[in-house]
């Protein structure tokens, strides 16, 4: 869809993907030990919805660069999920299983974010 025909940031694969991510990150962090409410499960659903508001906060700024500054805030708090979700394993909170799809997604939305930023790069700012 092209970025002129957008309504909303509601309209942007990208930030859908992201939604769906930070709902599956709530779900299984639910499932995680309540020792955990203040560790893991925080960190990894305060960066999850990070990746969408970020989305949304960006398209909702008055300049190109202020929004490309926000996705890129995304693309790092989208690694930071990544890292708290790795981490999960490794500490044996969670299994392959249920981390393989996020991540997925996670990887994803890397790549969607990494063309919505070239292509907002390379845009005529003067057709925008």
């Amino acid at each position: 869809m092209p970025l002129q025909a957008l309504k909303s940031y509601r309209d942007l694969e990208v930030w859908q993907v992201a939604m769906d991510v930070a709902e599956q990150c709530y779900n299984l962090t639910a499932t995680f030990p309540k020792e955990e409410i203040f560790g893991l499960t925080m960190q990894i659903r305060r960066a999850a919805a990070s990746v969408a508001a970020n989305i949304a906060e960006g398209y909702g700024r008055e300049s190109r660069r202020e929004y490309l500054q926000f996705l890129r805030i995304a693309q790092g708090s989208l690694k930071e999920l990544e890292t708290y979700l790795l981490l999960s394993l490794r500490v044996s909170i969670t299994k392959e299983d249920d981390v393989s799809p996020i991540l997925a997604n996670c990887e994803r939305i890397s790549k969607m974010l990494h063309r919505l930023i070239r292509s907002l790069q390379n845009t005529n700012p003067k057709s925008t």
